[in-house]
């Protein structure tokens, strides 16, 4: 057993580290209070080549799978969660196309993503079908005028990078519109220029500011038979695509987790309290400690979660190591951005200070694909299916 990352790895964890801290960073507080989109920093992972990383090299990415995405993620993330999403979107929507998309599916909208002349979006949740995915009403009816074509019509909202995407998967029931059967929604590459997909209205933000999330909306869009992902009824497609993002949004949590603990650290050293420094009380150091082995148990789960789904890991017996990342490592983004404020005090409730942006963005992550209450259950029905156990 080898916990040491490979070379390549090292380098591509060493190369954007540095690339956070010079472009990123001092980026960060202006992306959160504009809430412009940051295009700069767009073009910077693009110049990169950062936005190919989980997709293979045929397609015109670099091949780093999961577990480099992941990498990659966790060091933008200290800095920024918006610019972290940015990354995140070249896996969320291809996710899909990768799993079950045909080749020429693969090769008409993957290099696009890879060499950043194209985004995308994730099309699943609606106004009362957020974690209820079964509950969703964007219909899909057969084109009575194009063989194995079809017509959508409905709204998806939430979603990350609505305005910026030029193509979207988007998840519709193709069966009875009341049917909460699995095999009554499939999936669909939908293109932003066809006609009748036009962007509803944007969503104002607690945090995570600069990506846009907001409506898709479709009206009587017509999509050919070239565009179906997958079989039609493949409610399964969104599920192990979602289970194969559980690492790579662990990730933002654990690189916001890693610069709140190391910024509360080096201000309670600063801080002089009752003729000390603040870091010098037992209970302000047992709390420091306590929240860095929460990093790195984060960090082991999150690895291994993004080595599982490398290999084609994330059907349903591997769901409960997926999940257990996503819920650990997000929580901990609540905990450790709640800490570091706690520490600087006051001052830590100030502008003056990014740890009440990261408190603000780290709430997100315990909501985004799949709650943390989503997690637990399906962490527990693992282990009561005997999925996870040990013995």
């Amino acid at each position: 057993m080898d916990f040491s990352l490979p070379p390549e790895l090292t380098e591509l964890q060493s190369t954007v580290r540095r690339l956070a801290q010079d472009r990123v960073k001092p980026r960060a507080r202006a992306i959160d209070q504009s809430g412009e989109y940051p295009q700069d920093l767009f073009e910077v992972f693009r110049d990169a080549d950062l936005l190919g990383l989980c997709i293979p090299e045929a397609y015109g990415g670099s091949g780093a799978g999961i577990l480099g995405l992941t990498i990659a993620i966790e060091e933008v993330a200290k800095y920024s969660n918006a610019a972290a999403l940015m990354l995140l979107l070249t896996r969320l929507p291809t996710g899909p196309v990768l799993i079950a998309g045909s080749e020429d599916q693969k090769q008409r909208y993957l290099p696009g993503i890879a060499s950043g002349s194209a985004r995308a979006g994730f099309g699943l949740s609606e106004p009362q079908a957020g974690s209820d995915v079964a509950g969703m009403r964007t219909r899909a009816v057969p084109d009575p005028d194009a063989p194995g074509g079809w017509v959508l019509t409905g709204t998806k909202c939430w979603m990350s990078g609505v305005s910026e995407a030029d193509w979207y998967t988007v998840f519709a029931k193709t069966g009875d519109p009341a049917s909460r059967a699995h095999d009554a929604i499939s999936a669909f590459i939908v293109e932003r220029s066809w006609p009748g997909v036009s962007v509803g209205r944007t969503d104002r933000k607690m945090g995570v500011r600069g990506v846009d999330t907001g409506e898709l909306l479709l009206e009587s869009v017509r999509v050919p038979a070239a565009n179906v992902i997958g079989e039609v009824g493949g409610f399964r497609l969104a599920m192990l695509g979602l289970n194969a993002m559980r690492p790579v949004v662990a990730a933002r949590g654990i690189g916001l987790a890693e610069s709140a603990l190391m910024y509360a650290t080096e201000y309670v050293q600063q801080r002089p309290a009752f003729g000390k420094t603040i870091a010098d009380f037992q209970g302000i150091q047992w709390e420091l400690a306590k929240c860095a082995v929460d990093v790195e148990a984060a960090r082991l789960l999150t690895y291994r979660s993004a080595w599982l789904a490398d290999q084609g890991k994330f059907t349903r017996e591997w769901v409960p190591f997926l999940s257990m990342a996503k819920y650990y490592a997000t929580e901990l983004a609540v905990r450790a951005s709640g800490l570091a404020v706690q520490m600087l005090g006051a001052a830590g409730y100030m502008e003056d200070h990014p740890v009440e942006q990261w408190y603000r963005d780290a709430k997100q992550l315990t909501i985004v694909e799949g709650t943390s209450q989503v997690q637990l259950g399906l962490i527990a029905r693992g282990l009561l299916d005997h999925d996870l156990w040990w013995d």
